[in-house]
């Protein structure tokens, strides 16, 4: 374990007091200082030695383990496949795929003519685009349906704001700039001469989507929608399945409203599909003149509609809402709804033709995750599904409705080598207390003893109803073939068990979503997968959060913490309108401006108003100076306020990255790095 006393003392960020008064309630916040006051540029001398020095005494500190964490990210490298590539899949006339060269950070994407075998043409090579960068991540990338022309977008520091450019592919120039102030995707219109897109403002919402047509000044490019009535509100563009129209929506995290514009005429008046009423969702698609529209109007777990272009607003149930199916989405192809749906917490697709026949797809295991896959074309002979599950890696099945049988069309290659038969894998129900049963995904080398001495590694997220799939890791062998066993808690706060699981873990029930976890944790300790003090947790930005609730309230559960991005800051940027995302973030957590009781429900388990003087776990916390999301002083001033109070000799770190954003660094090799590091510090941690 590492020995804090043989280290150099930690930093001490200095403590000024800062006040204010909220509902007659004060609060004090003596790391107000750790945000910049010209945010997002990060200038201030005192701030940035602060986290310098942090970063000194992180390496410091890791030192002593830097051997293992080197074994780590050897083996982890060892097990991705070097010289890897996806599947080709058609579009139109030409088949498209995207390959990794050997020892490449990043990916070329490729095309040839459909049917052939020819080595292909590269449509963009983020190695060249990334070269001399410390950051690359690529945005968008849409060839036009002539296939001439490719739009991209790439973020070159990770504050997510992304430059958008048109490039020629038959010479592999760009010929125009479009934005610098992009985010999200990019649509082509039908004839191939303009794209819709969208902005973001000094807040980083997308505000607006906008329509460029080749060759035309981009400052004068006009707006299709711009978000004026709700500042929570966020814009995107996407399209129907057909092809036919262009979607324009905006939302936030309970409420949405779409209008549509001809693909071939996308300066045409919008068609709004149904006004924004409060807690309404809904989404459309497109087929056969028709739209299909997946809401959960009239029932929580949703239900699919059928509507005409001429009564947008008038929908026809198709399928009803139920208690035990959660329908997730849906896609209108030529021949069949594909439905993505959930039972009993399993995925499930579901196909149904317009005559109203239909089935599920049969999938091989009894504990899975399977999801519908990149099928750009609308009239298909099989459709792409993805699927996997905790020892079964990463596979690409091609379904054939017409015999419903799955081909396989990969499976992911770990090239040090994979044995599935020395595993094995379980869903265990935990009661929490108040009698919900939690279900909690586990997975273990076939010889591991249930008898509560081995390390436990757990994780969950928790929020926005993300569900977090029982899926495969190949990371995750490191710990599996030291003797650990991992699990995921799928707790409340999720979608795991239906849309009421996520209303039953947000805003006024957000205890449930810490409490589950607990549980889950305790739950699996009475079943002899570990005992307290042998659990390691991890969780990042929102699951950071739940990382930093779980220390204050169960501190002797744990023996190790890593909080990656985490959200602990939660009372004071609830209440900071200037902030990129508060806003649209009052939905799910509450709103402490406006509401007394909102207030004093986050106060209540906002992790760095709950700092109190008591023992804390081993932490690792993580940062990134350019977050949008999670702003880089909610991970420092949560450490700052730990150093202070924890009374425990325990090491606690605080890593930010300087050039990096939400995701860490970027690179697939360079981003191994960091996994390395959080799983070495949870091995020494419970060595």
């Amino acid at each position: 374990m590492i020995d804090p006393s043989q280290l150099p003392a930690p930093p001490l960020a200095a403590r000024n007091p800062h006040s204010y008064e909220r509902h007659g309630r004060t609060v004090s916040d003596d790391y107000f200082w750790l945000k910049d006051q010209g945010y997002p540029n990060v200038t201030d001398e005192t701030v940035l030695s602060y986290l310098k020095a942090e970063n000194a005494y992180f390496e410091a500190a890791m030192a002593p383990v830097r051997p293992l964490v080197d074994t780590l990210f050897a083996e982890m490298k060892g097990r991705i496949k070097e010289d890897d590539a996806s599947v080709p899949r058609r579009d139109g006339d030409w088949d498209f795929w995207w390959a990794f060269e050997k020892g490449a950070q990043y990916r070329r994407w490729m095309r040839r003519p459909t049917g052939t075998t020819e080595p292909g043409q590269v449509i963009l090579d983020e190695v060249a685009e990334a070269e001399g960068k410390d950051y690359f991540r690529l945005g968008a990338l849409a060839v036009s349906p002539d296939g001439r022309l490719a739009a991209w977008s790439s973020d070159s520091n990770g504050a997510e704001r992304f430059t958008l450019k048109i490039r020629d592919l038959a010479t592999g120039a760009d010929i125009e700039t479009v934005s610098e102030v992009v985010n999200g995707g990019v649509v082509w219109s039908a004839g191939s001469d303009a794209v819709a897109y969208t902005e973001v403002n000094d807040n980083w919402r997308t505000y607006r989507a906008r329509l460029h047509r080749l060759g035309s000044d981009p400052a004068g490019d006009p707006t299709l929608y711009e978000e004026k009535e709700d500042i929570g509100f966020n814009v995107h563009v996407g399209r129907t399945q057909d092809r036919q129209w262009i979607i324009l929506g905006t939302n936030d995290h309970e409420t949405s409203e779409i209008r549509l514009v001809p693909a071939t005429d996308p300066s045409a008046a919008p068609l709004l599909i149904a006004p924004r009423k409060a807690k309404r969702q809904y989404g459309v698609d497109s087929a056969h003149g028709k739209l299909w529209v997946h809401t959960n109007d009239d029932h929580i777990n949703f239900r699919v509609a059928v509507a005409s272009p001429e009564a947008p607003g008038e929908w026809e149930t198709v399928i009803a809402g139920s208690d035990h199916v959660y329908i997730r989405g849906l896609s209108s192809f030529a021949q069949h709804l594909v439905i993505e749906e959930r039972v009993d917490g399993l995925d499930q697709i579901r196909l149904r033709t317009y005559a109203g026949d239909e089935h599920r797809v049969a999938f091989p295991e009894a504990s899975y995750t399977a999801s519908l896959g990149t099928n750009p074309e609308f009239d298909s002979p099989g459709y792409r599904i993805g699927y996997a599950s905790m020892v079964t890696p990463d596979t690409v099945f091609e379904y054939d409705p017409a015999a419903r049988t799955l081909a396989t069309k990969k499976v992911r290659e770990v090239p040090s080598g994979y044995d599935a038969s020395l595993y094995a894998t379980e869903r265990l129900m935990v009661p929490a207390r108040d009698g919900v049963s939690i279900p909690v995904s586990i997975v273990y080398r076939k010889d591991f003893a249930k008898d509560g001495k081995g390390p436990l590694y757990l994780y969950a997220y928790g929020a926005y109803g993300i569900a977090i799939p029982p899926s495969f890791s190949t990371d995750r062998l490191s710990l599996l073939d030291r003797g650990w066993a991992c699990a995921i808690a799928h707790i409340r706060g999720g979608d795991d068990l239906g849309y009421g699981w996520y209303l039953d873990g947000k805003a006024e029930k957000r205890w449930n979503t810490f409490h589950d976890f607990s549980d889950a944790a305790k739950g699996l300790i009475e079943a002899g997968f570990a005992s307290a003090g042998r659990i390691a947790i991890q969780g990042g930005s929102a699951g950071g959060e739940l990382m930093g609730v779980v220390a204050n309230t169960d501190p002797d559960l744990w023996g190790a913490v890593v909080a990656d991005v985490p959200f602990v800051d939660v009372l004071n940027t609830m209440q900071d309108e200037s902030l990129p995302l508060t806003p649209g973030e009052w939905p799910e957590w509450g709103n402490p401006i406006t509401d007394a009781a909102a207030f004093d429900l986050i106060r209540g388990y906002s992790p760095y108003d709950q700092v109190s003087a008591q023992a804390y776990p081993p932490m690792l916390i993580t940062g990134g100076l350019n977050d949008p999301r999670v702003t880089y002083w909610e991970p420092a001033k949560w450490a700052a306020k730990l150093r202070v109070l924890k009374t425990d000799a325990n090491p606690l770190l605080l890593k930010i990255n300087m050039g990096a954003g939400h995701g860490g660094k970027s690179g697939r090799f360079t981003s191994i790095t960091e996994r390395a590091e959080a799983f070495a510090f949870m091995i020494e941690a419970l060595s």
